[in-house]
């Protein structure tokens, strides 16, 4: 059974900074593109930052410049590193495996952590 946890968030004042981290865990092939997604209340999951197994990136313009995805396919784990943090920034913020497949065999589907809650306020 495959699992993704996410850790890492919490509350931070304007300006900070916070790392999430993510594990996937379970029987793991392989995994296409990790990275992050969020939600703010009364808004719809919005992409944040995700990064493909070669290593290329697409960044939320909001966010570009600011956060930093990282991930090591070797251990199935992937990282957002979020700097200059803003009120805005505040959401439940998602940990996303997509493409994940677990044998060679197997059909690959997307899976989601449970969430973290980042807060930005003074």
């Amino acid at each position: 059974q495959v699992q993704l946890v996410e850790s890492g968030g919490g509350l931070v004042q304007p300006g900070g900074s916070l790392r999430l981290s993510c594990v996937a865990s379970g029987s793991i092939f392989s995994i296409d593109v990790m990275g992050w997604y969020r939600q703010a209340p009364g808004n719809e999951r919005e992409l944040v930052a995700i990064m493909s197994r070669g290593g290329g990136t697409n960044y939320a313009e909001s966010v570009e410049g600011r956060f930093t995805v990282s991930r090591d396919n070797a251990k199935n784990t992937a990282s957002l590193q979020m700097n200059s943090l803003k009120p805005e920034d505040t959401a439940v913020y998602y940990c996303v495996a997509e493409g994940l497949r677990v044998t060679a065999l197997h059909r690959a589907r997307d899976y989601w952590g449970q969430g973290t809650q980042v807060t930005v306020s003074s």
